[in-house]
């Protein structure tokens, strides 16, 4: 891995170059006999975090006429695994991921999921070496100036579908959960299940989290009468 390289497409040089090799490390490659330390799988969970508030403030600032739920929307199609698909391929991040054999063998360095996770990573890596306002440079290079909020489209957009039907009721709360995973790591699949006040209301699986979560999204508004 070229790490000057990297950082240069980053537009971000790092005091410890470490996390940014820790941030493009996938589970795959570490659990290999032969390869030892930490994969990206924390700093995505980190970086999932910095990219919403950073994205949400980026939005309640600049579209200050839309009300609370179209602004969900617009954040929803920020920052959902598509976009961070095609930011993570604006880089190139795949040719410098490090990925086990049976990963690499089957695509892994183009797959949308990994990629999105990989962004998110490096992400982090950048608001733990140099800062929230670093990370928020970073991520704003990938949001447009102006988003045409008419022709933004959902598709498939479960989770928000869901949180808009749910929070008429400001009492009510939806939590994800992860509660199975299996298969190789090349191919792993997540299973999830959405709580509504600590009820089940719904499950999904999927090769990815965010997958899981929309499938298990979508089984809920099924099972509460909405047309998915």
């Amino acid at each position: 891995m070229n790490v000057k390289e990297l950082q240069e497409r980053l537009g971000y040089h790092y005091r410890d170059p470490e996390l940014l090799r820790i941030a493009l490390t996938h589970p795959s490659y570490v659990n290999e006999a032969r390869h030892q330390g930490k994969n990206n799988q924390r700093l995505e969970f980190l970086g999932d975090s910095v990219l919403s508030i950073v994205v949400a403030q980026h939005l309640f600032e600049h579209y200050t006429h839309l009300p609370e739920g179209e602004l969900t929307k617009l954040r929803a199609y920020l920052v959902c695994e598509k976009s961070l698909h095609g930011w993570a391929k604006q880089l190139g991040l795949g040719h410098f991921l490090l990925l086990g054999k049976g990963e690499e063998n089957t695509g892994g360095r183009e797959r949308p999921s990994i990629l999105a996770d990989a962004f998110e990573a490096v992400n982090a890596s950048i608001y733990l070496d140099g800062g929230l306002e670093e990370a928020r440079s970073f991520i704003l290079r990938f949001v447009p100036e102006q988003l045409d909020v008419e022709k933004v489209t959902y598709i498939n957009d479960y989770k928000t579908a869901l949180q808009e039907i749910i929070q008429k009721n400001k009492e009510e709360k939806v939590e994800y959960v992860l509660v199975g995973e299996n298969g190789p790591d090349h191919n792993k699949t997540f299973q999830v299940e959405v709580h509504l006040n600590s009820n089940v209301i719904g499950s999904g699986n999927g090769h990815s989290k965010k997958q899981a979560e929309q499938a298990a999204a979508k089984e809920a508004l099924s099972l509460m009468g909405y047309e998915t």
